[in-house]
């Protein structure tokens, strides 16, 4: 040590400041290296050629006027081709008040509607009138939406954690099976299972008779979004930033992807439900991407990047009056209508506020709500992004259909509205009142950061 001091001190200031200047330099670059290493976020991928989707067969029967599950079908698209539920709306027929938040809209089978609020409280409304038919208290705390199959239905709570069946004709429960840890998914009932996720990891398939396990798969982090189904196979995310495709019958897992992430070593997490239309499975991330995966084995085809968290489910569609599109909110106070084969921006529209829960698609208009001060529901026209009208109610999951009415959801309230007659129709925008007389309380039930999809526990 003694001898390099000395050579030290012999060398010149100018040498001294050459070798100094070279040590920074060097010491500068390796954290440069690793800033772009460790922090720099990937970029996004473009769709490869020649970049196609599958067709998909468009429905030749009228719609289904039963709204069974969160996201309307398996699949999960969040899509009504109908032709008879288009706006403006009538005054409202009538609102139901649960008093507390209501986070996601409600499921509706046999002119029934089911919703479950907060407090873990579900409540069969009749869509006609109103009225709730009965309610059963399921725990303290909710995230989600039920689902129904075969005269039950199935739901999940946070508090406890524990799936539920309720019989639907008069909510008395059926069994219950408690989980390792908390639940906010959205149940789906496909090839005779329960198809669940776990805070705890897993994701379980259960007996809808008995709430008996049937199979388990472990995963890396905590399950909190839906999973989607078509064709056998389930996909569904956790927050560790895996993607899984797993087959209903067995649990195999068919295949498992990831998302790119906020930078090296921080993952993305998926909250979103999945969506799976052409060929593809698309979900967003709260790494701030919307991705698109290859169906058949989740081969990454794209990924587009907004300016804030994705927490909320895509709705996708092909209309009449528009190309297949990925319509999709995002944290970042935009509203994206994204080519659903190269993920491209159709349009996109600055609505003032957060989008954290997922949009739909009812006839040729997207419905999509806004919390914070533009608190709202947002219908824009699918095929140019028009705006029709804004209603002050809303605030998460929006709209749902029967192909009769739209009921729509906000903070504690479903409203129920009918299409105004075609000779009273008037210009998109005017006339359209279903957004007065709601009596929205300010600042709703909203819990704190919340996601649009069930946010507890974030």
């Amino acid at each position: 040590m003694g001898r390099i001091l000395d050579t030290w001190r012999s060398w010149s200031l100018r040498r001294r400041l050459t070798v100094a200047g070279g040590a920074i330099a060097c010491v500068a670059g390796v954290a440069l290296a690793g800033y772009f290493l460790f922090v720099k976020r990937p970029a996004d991928v473009a769709c490869p050629a020649p970049c196609h989707l599958k067709t998909q067969a468009q429905p030749k029967k009228r719609p289904s006027e039963n709204w069974p599950v969160y996201g309307y079908n398996a699949e999960r698209t969040r899509y009504l081709p109908t032709k008879k539920v288009n706006p403006p709306f009538s005054k409202p027929l009538w609102e139901f008040d649960a008093g507390r938040l209501l986070e996601f809209s409600p499921i509706l089978v046999d002119h029934v509607l089911y919703d479950m609020d907060k407090a873990a409280i579900i409540y069969a409304i009749h869509a006609g009138t109103g009225k709730v038919i009965w309610k059963k208290d399921l725990g303290s705390l909710n995230a989600s939406a039920a689902a129904y199959s075969h005269g039950v239905l199935f739901a999940s709570t946070l508090e406890p954690g524990e799936i539920v069946a309720l019989r639907a004709k008069d909510g008395k429960l059926l069994w219950h099976h408690p989980l390792p840890g908390r639940s906010e998914t959205s149940p789906l009932v496909y090839g005779g299972k329960v198809l669940v996720g776990c805070e705890c990891g897993d994701i379980l398939a259960l007996n809808p008779k008995n709430g008996k396990t049937i199979w388990t798969v472990p995963s890396d982090g905590p399950v909190k979004g839906g999973v989607a189904v078509h064709k056998g196979i389930a996909f569904i995310g956790n927050y560790a930033g895996q993607l899984f495709a797993i087959r209903v019958s067995d649990g195999h897992i068919k295949w498992e992807a990831s998302s790119q992430g906020l930078s090296f070593g921080r993952t993305g997490s998926f909250y979103s439900t999945p969506a799976v239309a052409f060929g593809r499975v698309y979900a967003g991330n709260i790494d701030g991407r919307v991705y698109s995966f290859n169906e058949e084995t989740g081969q990454l085809l794209w990924s587009h990047s907004t300016g804030g968290y994705v927490y909320a489910g895509p709705a996708v569609a092909d209309t009449p009056d528009s190309p297949p599109t990925v319509y999709i909110g995002s944290a970042d106070h935009n509203f994206y209508a994204l080519d659903a084969a190269t993920g491209n921006v159709r349009w996109q529209k600055d609505v003032g506020g957060a989008i954290l829960g997922a949009a739909s698609v009812i006839g040729d208009t997207a419905y999509v709500s806004v919390i914070g001060d533009n608190i709202g529901t947002f219908r824009y026209d699918v095929n140019h992004g028009g705006r029709t009208f804004k209603s002050p109610f809303g605030e998460y999951n929006p709209a749902i259909s029967d192909d009769q009415r739209l009921y729509l959801t906000g903070s504690s309230k479903i409203l129920a509205l009918r299409p105004q007659p075609k000779h009273k129709h008037q210009a998109h925008g005017k006339h359209d009142r279903h957004g007065s007389g709601e009596g929205r309380k300010k600042g709703g039930n909203r819990r704190g950061g919340g996601t649009g999809q069930g946010n507890q526990g974030n």
